[in-house]
C-alpha cells in the first residue's frame, strides 16, 4: 500500500491525516502512526479488505439511527427511496409510509416530532431510531430560570475533600449531602462534584478521579452507610485526621474497606441489596467480578496488575477460567456488589437531599473522558474500546512534547456497529442520581488525540467520532433524566465546536483566568458568553489566592516544570502585569470593594477573593459555578497537571465539617454578594 493509499484509507476510517498545531501550521501524521491506529480500529492491513469493511458499515442498515425532532428526518442506509417502513413509537402509536428521497438520492425517514427510542422496520431489516429533542434539558426546564428572578449559581466540591464524622478519612456522599443542604439554604441551585467513578479497591495508590477503573460503577470509598436505611449500627472508626490535612489514601482505604466488609457480614441478605443486584445486571456483575479477580491477582503476583498480563484463561469475563474463579469466590464477588449498592444508595440519598433542600438541579456529576486501560470497564467491554491506543493531547505551548493521559476510550467504529449501546449505558449510569453532568474534555465527542502504544505523545493523530449521533443521544438522555449538560471546552477545539455545543444546548465553560483580550486586558463580565458556566477556576488551575500570590508559579519552579529559571522569572513578570489588569477589570465591573483604585499586594488576598467571586458572578453566563477553594479563600489547588509526585494531587481535605463550611461570616457574606451579583435571568436557557 502506498503512502497516498494509506492516507486515503485512514481518512475513510475517521483518522485525520493532517492536524493544525498551536502556531497554526499544518502537520502531517506519520505513516507508522496511521498504520497503528488503523490496526487498533480492527481494520485489515490490506487496502481493499479495509475499504470493503468500511463500505459495508456505511451501506447497511445500522442497529441504531439518530435524528433530531423537527422538520428533517434522517437517512436510512441500505434502503431505497419508496421502500415501505413502519415505526413503532416508544410510548405507543405507529407511523407508516414510504421512505422519501433525499437531495443526494438517499432514502430518508420523514420528519418526526416524538422524542424517544422507536422501533423501525423496513424491507429486509430492523433498527432503533433515537429521536432527540433539538436541545439538551436546560436550567430553565429544571426550574432554575426566570422564576427566581436572577440567573442561578452553584458550588463545586471535590468529594474526597469533604469532612464528616465517621468518614474514615475520605470524603463521602454524606459530606456531599450536608454541603448541598447548606448551600441550598444560601441560594445555590446546584452542587457540582468531582468524578464518582469506580477506582481500584486493590490498589489505593491509584486515587486520581479522572483515571478510573470504570465509568459505569461508583467509587465505593465515597459510600456513606449511615445514609442507607436498615443497616446495623457499627461504632465509628478511629480515624484521626493527619496534621498536614492530606489524605493518606492507603490507610484510609484500609479503614473504609474494613468497615464495608463488616457491614457486608451482617447485612448481605438486605432485601434492597438483593433487589439492586438483580436489577443491575451485567454492568454490576462484571465490575464486582473484576474487583474480586483483580484483588487476587495483585495479592499473588503484583507485577500482574494489568488484566492483559493475567493468565490467558482469566483475560475475558466469559472464559472458563474466569467462570471457575467466580464460582469458587462467589462471596467476594457479592461483597464488591454490596459495596456498589451502598455507594449507589448513598449517592441517590445525596441527590434527594439536595433537591429536598430546594436545589432545582441538585448534583452535577462529572464524566471523565476515558478509563484506565487496566480497569474493569476495559476488561469487561473489550470489543468496545481501543486497548492499543491512549488518549492525550498534541504538543502546545504548555506541553511542547504533547500529553499522554494513559486512558483508553471507545472505538467509534465499534460504537456505531453496536448501536451506541456503550455510550447510552455510560450516560444512563452517570445520570442515574444527578440533575446535571459535566462532560470532561467535551471535544472528545467530535475528536480525540490518540497515541499508539509505545509511541511518544507527539506521535499521535486525531480520531474522529460521530459527533452528531453522540450529541443527539446526549440531548435525548438529558431530557429523559431531566439533567442539564455542561461541556468542558477549554483548550484547542475543532473548528465550529463552540457553535455546535450552543445549538445542542450544552453550556460551555468560561474561566476567569482565560477571559482576556489580546492586549492583556480582562473582559467585562457582560462580555462573557451567555451559553456557558462562569467560574473563577477549575481543579487543574490555581485558586484565586494561589494565582494572586503566584503560588502556582512557586510550585512549578520547585518541581522543575519550567524549562529554565529565566522562563519562571518571565512568568512572574507577566503575572504582575496580569494582577494589575485584573484589578482594573474588577474596578470597571464594580467588583472591587469600595472602589479601591490600587491593586492589593500579593498577600492582601481577602479583597481579591471577594472581587473575583463578585466579578465572576456578574458574568452574563447562564450559570456561575464557584469552587469551594475560592469561596473559602484557600491557596492550594486540588491538582497540578504534569505532576505525579511532589505535589499532593487529589489529597487535600477542606477545613471544617462539610455542613458547616459556609458558616464562617466572611464566607456567608461572599455568597450573599454572589446571589445579588447574578444578572437578571432571561428565562430561555
Amino acid at each position: 500500500m502506498t503512502d497516498a493509499e494509506l492516507r486515503e484509507l485512514a481518512e475513510a476510517a475517521g483518522i485525520a491525516t493532517v492536524w493544525r498545531d498551536v502556531h497554526g501550521e499544518d502537520r502531517q501524521v506519520a505513516p507508522d502512526t496511521l498504520r497503528a491506529v488503523l490496526a487498533a480500529l480492527g481494520l485489515p492491513a490490506g487496502r481493499s479488505a479495509a475499504q470493503t469493511l468500511l463500505g459495508r458499515l456505511g451501506e447497511s442498515l445500522p442497529p441504531l439511527l439518530t435524528l433530531t425532532c423537527g422538520p428533517d428526518g434522517c437517512a436510512v442506509p441500505g434502503a431505497t427511496p419508496g421502500d415501505r417502513f413502519r415505526l413503532d413509537l416508544e410510548h405507543g402509536g405507529r407511523v407508516e409510509g414510504k421512505l422519501e428521497m433525499g437531495w443526494a438520492g438517499e432514502a430518508r425517514l420523514p420528519a418526526l416530532d416524538s422524542p424517544g427510542y422507536h422501533r423501525l422496520s423496513v424491507d429486509g431489516g430492523h433498527a432503533t431510531v433515537a429521536a432527540a429533542p433539538p436541545r439538551c434539558f436546560s436550567l430553565y426546564d429544571a426550574g432554575a430560570g426566570s422564576h427566581r428572578g436572577t440567573a442561578p449559581w452553584a458550588l463545586a466540591a471535590q468529594i474526597y475533600s469533604l469532612r464528616t464524622a465517621g468518614d474514615c478519612g475520605i470524603g463521602d456522599f454524606g459530606g456531599v449531602a450536608a454541603l448541598a443542604r447548606d448551600a441550598a439554604k444560601r441560594g445555590a441551585s446546584a452542587l457540582a462534584i468531582s468524578p464518582a467513578h469506580a477506582l481500584f479497591a486493590a490498589d489505593p495508590g491509584k486515587y486520581g478521579p479522572y483515571a478510573p477503573s470504570s465509568r459505569l460503577a461508583l467509587n465505593v470509598l465515597h459510600a456513606a452507610p449511615g445514609m442507607v436505611k436498615g443497616l446495623p449500627h457499627l461504632p465509628p472508626p478511629d480515624a484521626p485526621e493527619p496534621r498536614d490535612g492530606l489524605i493518606d489514601w492507603p490507610a484510609a482505604t484500609a479503614r473504609k474497606m474494613a468497615r464495608l466488609r463488616a457491614l457486608f457480614e451482617k447485612a448481605a441478605d438486605h432485601p434492597e441489596f438483593v433487589a439492586f443486584r438483580n436489577d443491575a445486571g451485567p454492568r454490576l456483575e462484571d465490575h464486582a467480578r473484576f474487583e474480586a479477580l483483580h484483588a487476587r491477582m495483585v495479592a499473588s503476583d503484583p507485577p500482574r496488575w494489568h488484566w492483559r498480563d493475567w493468565p490467558e484463561d482469566l483475560r475475558t469475563p466469559d472464559s472458563p477460567g474466569a467462570a471457575r474463579f467466580f464460582r469458587e469466590n462467589a462471596g467476594e464477588v457479592a461483597f464488591h456488589a454490596f459495596c456498589q449498592w451502598l455507594a449507589d444508595a448513598s449517592l441517590g440519598a445525596a441527590q434527594r437531599a439536595a433537591r429536598e433542600a430546594g436545589m432545582p438541579v441538585g448534583l452535577i456529576a462529572d464524566l471523565a473522558v476515558g478509563t484506565d486501560g487496566g480497569g474493569s470497564h476495559a476488561w469487561s467491554r473489550q470489543a468496545e474500546i481501543l486497548p492499543d491506543l491512549s488518549v492525550g493531547a498534541p504538543p502546545d505551548i504548555f506541553s511542547p512534547l504533547g500529553q499522554d493521559w494513559g486512558l483508553t476510550a471507545f472505538s467509534p467504529l465499534a460504537m456505531r456497529a453496536a448501536g451506541f449501546g456503550a455510550f447510552r449505558e455510560l450516560l444512563t449510569s452517570n445520570l442515574r442520581h444527578a440533575g446535571g453532568v459535566r462532560v470532561d474534555h467535551a471535544m472528545g465527542l467530535q475528536r480525540l488525540w490518540v497515541v499508539p502504544k509505545g509511541a511518544g505523545a507527539a506521535d499521535g493523530a486525531y480520531l474522529r467520532y460521530p459527533v452528531d449521533d453522540l450529541l443527539r443521544l446526549l440531548a435525548l438522555e438529558s431530557h429523559r433524566h431531566r439533567a442539564v449538560v455542561i461541556g468542558e471546552d477549554l483548550g484547542t477545539l475543532p473548528e465550529g465546536f463552540h457553535d455546535r455545543m450552543e445549538r445542542a444546548g450544552i453550556l460551555g465553560m468560561r474561566v476567569l483566568w482565560f477571559e482576556q483580550e489580546k492586549d492583556g486586558s480582562f473582559k467585562a463580565p457582560s462580555a462573557w458568553s451567555g451559553e456557558a458556566a462562569a467560574m473563577t477556576t477549575t481543579h487543574d488551575l490555581p485558586t484565586v489566592v494561589g494565582w494572586w500570590r503566584g503560588h502556582d508559579i512557586e510550585w512549578r519552579e520547585k518541581l522543575s516544570l519550567f524549562p529554565s529559571a529565566e522562563a519562571a522569572e518571565k512568568e512572574r513578570h507577566r503575572r504582575g502585569r496580569d494582577r494589575e489588569a485584573l484589578w482594573s477589570a474588577f474596578r470597571a465591573s464594580g467588583a472591587a470593594p469600595n472602589g479601591r483604585a490600587d491593586a492589593p499586594g500579593p498577600d492582601e488576598t481577602d479583597a481579591v477573593v471577594d472581587a473575583a467571586l463578585t466579578h465572576t458572578a456578574r458574568a452574563s453566563c447562564r450559570l456561575a459555578i464557584l469552587p469551594l477553594e475560592d469561596v473559602l479563600g484557600l491557596p492550594e489547588q486540588p491538582n497540578l497537571p504534569g505532576t505525579v509526585e511532589g505535589h499532593p494531587n487529589w489529597r487535600r481535605r477542606l477545613p471544617g465539617e462539610a455542613g458547616a463550611l459556609l458558616d464562617d461570616p466572611r464566607v456567608s457574606r461572599r455568597l450573599e454578594t454572589v446571589t445579588r451579583a447574578r444578572p437578571r435571568d432571561g428565562g430561555d436557557a
